[in-house]
């Protein structure tokens, strides 16, 4: 019995060890990737930033940097609601593969025969498919004109919206080659209505956010808590920053571009990517989904360039300093925000600003400052 008791301690003795190295290894590491944070919000006059971290798959540092709007007090914290701009693509990705996994949809059926309706200029549209639309092989253009200052707030903004599509031209011809679509991912919002029976956002919040208790995080502008969201600003081309003079929302593009989000539940959407579509019990999306959507298309090889390399099923795939990443950018006017995740390493990085740079902030990548930071605070987990 004695010996039994002095073994117990012993283990309880290296437990606590272990645990306080631990600590003391996740505090140091803490340390370095606020002062790299702050270095960045400086270099960069960023208004408010708020940073998510994650290591073998725990969150081991959210904060909140700056302040909700420019000349004011109210500081940013990990509450604070950020739009989310092309990031929200990786949401609509999810639907798409949830209801291609129930046998709903086929990704590799033509857009038409879910949604007759779509109609383009040219006629290659007709051979579109569903895999192109998210690979962004659709041939189809970009948004030219948002709209921002003319939002649509009406349930039937987004399917009025797919059927004005009808004089659109194609860029080139379907699967020919890469060229980045927001309209292709709100034509797939529209998608995943029909499909499902119900609105893009209901859906989204059905079967993403509410299971993965992102309680706080809406594709509504109406259900944002106005107290929590930030203001969105903007700098010229000499690095004057002011306040937007639009918000950026409307539901014809709510596929593409418009969920608000916090950082602690940004985390959360993280982790569950990280556990290949699991969360404290509940599953969002099949564990062979992820390899379809993480996987290059045959013939294409992963990319150096950071951080935006070839594209799989809605993220983006690449490589850099050996280690394979996924994620994605976004970047609407007043905002910036980029997820990056280290899937081999359980590990990733969530960053979002409340700031749209000007044009001098860009590095000839593409580059923008939400990345670089991902990028170097990835540098201290991993390295």
């Amino acid at each position: 019995m004695k010996k039994a008791a002095i073994l117990f301690g012993l283990l309880f003795l290296i437990n606590v060890a272990e645990l306080t190295a631990q600590q003391r290894s996740d505090a140091a590491l803490q340390t370095r990737i606020e002062t790299t944070v702050r270095r960045a919000m400086e270099q960069r006059h960023i208004t408010g930033l708020a940073v998510g971290v994650i290591k073998n798959g725990r969150v081991i540092y959210s904060k909140g940097f700056g302040v909700y709007k420019l000349g004011g007090q109210k500081p940013i914290t990990t509450r604070s609601i950020f739009h989310m701009a092309s990031v929200t693509k990786l949401f609509t990705a999810t639907a798409v593969m949830q209801l291609a996994a129930r046998g709903k949809l086929n990704l590799n059926a033509h857009i038409t025969d879910y949604l007759p309706y779509f109609h383009l200029r040219d006629e290659r549209y007709k051979s579109i498919t569903v895999r192109q639309m998210l690979r962004h092989t659709s041939g189809m253009p970009d948004v030219d004109d948002y709209g921002w200052d003319r939002p649509e707030y009406d349930a039937g903004a987004l399917e009025r919206y797919v059927r004005s599509l009808m004089n659109l031209p194609m860029n080139a011809a379907p699967g020919q080659r890469f060229e980045y679509s927001n309209i292709a991912f709100d034509v797939l919002g529209d998608l995943v209505a029909k499909v499902s029976g119900e609105s893009y956002e209901d859906y989204v919040r059905r079967y993403i956010l509410a299971p993965l208790r992102m309680m706080h995080s809406t594709l509504l502008l109406r259900e944002v808590d106005a107290g929590q969201l930030t203001t969105p600003h903007v700098s010229d081309q000499q690095g004057n920053i002011t306040v937007s003079e639009v918000f950026p929302y409307s539901r014809i593009h709510a596929p593409s571009s418009t969920l608000y989000s916090n950082v602690e539940e940004m985390n959360r959407f993280a982790l569950a990517n990280l556990n290949l579509g699991q969360l404290g019990g509940r599953r969002i999306l099949k564990a062979s989904s992820y390899e379809q959507m993480w996987r290059l298309p045959a013939g294409v090889e992963n990319s150096e360039e950071f951080p935006f390399g070839k594209v799989g099923l809605g993220w983006f795939v690449y490589k850099y300093r050996g280690h394979r990443f996924v994620g994605h950018a976004g970047a609407d006017i007043g905002f910036n925000t980029f997820l990056l995740l280290a899937p081999d390493e359980r590990s990733g990085v969530v960053v979002m600003g409340n700031l749209y740079p000007g044009q001098e902030n860009y590095l000839p990548t593409g580059t923008f400052y939400t990345a670089n930071i991902a990028r170097d605070v990835m540098d201290l987990i991993l390295h």
